[in-house]
């Protein structure tokens, strides 16, 4: 607990999915391809803060990531507790893979960060 409180001042891109940041930072010209997005990365300068959930693991994580156009650095990692993790499974169809946060593990995550 509180391991997020160190990054409360970074301003989080809540809407940030995994697919968005590498059409945006990456590989499809950052345009966002499902025109979610309206600016384009001009350089270095330009990053993001966000969340996704990797559930290649026993148990799911929920990390922290700073991302520009020189690639990704995950600043924090964090285990869901086992009541959001089951849910989440339950909601991917225990599929193996890196998601966006659900609105359940964002409210989580909002408190972990700003209580």
């Amino acid at each position: 607990m509180g391991q997020l409180r160190a990054f409360k001042n970074l301003t989080i891109d809540w809407e940030m999915t995994p697919e968005d940041a590498v059409a945006i930072y990456l590989e499809w010209g950052n345009n966002g391809y499902r025109g979610g997005y309206q600016y384009a990365v001009r350089g270095k300068e330009d990053f993001s803060h966000y969340f996704v959930i990797n559930t290649w693991d026993e148990h799911p994580t929920a990390t922290l990531v700073y991302r520009n156009s020189d690639g990704a650095e995950d600043l924090a990692v964090l285990a869901l507790p086992d009541p959001l993790a089951n849910t989440f499974l339950k909601a991917v169809h225990n599929h193996k893979g890196i998601y966006p946060v659900s609105a359940d593990v964002r409210k989580w995550l909002e408190r972990e960060l700003y209580n």
